[in-house]
């Protein structure tokens, strides 16, 4: 879930997976369609 002006947004991935890392820092701006982390096999 992402939360934004106290309203949660439910986040889909593209693929089932691990997430490996995070490419947006907690509390950080992020923009539509931003890459949040990535998900490896």
């Amino acid at each position: 879930m992402l939360e934004a002006m106290k309203m949660e947004q439910p986040i889909l991935a593209h693929r089932a997976g691990t997430v490996r890392s995070l490419t947006a820092a907690p509390g950080a701006g992020v923009t539509a369609g931003a890459a949040l982390c990535e998900i490896v096999d």
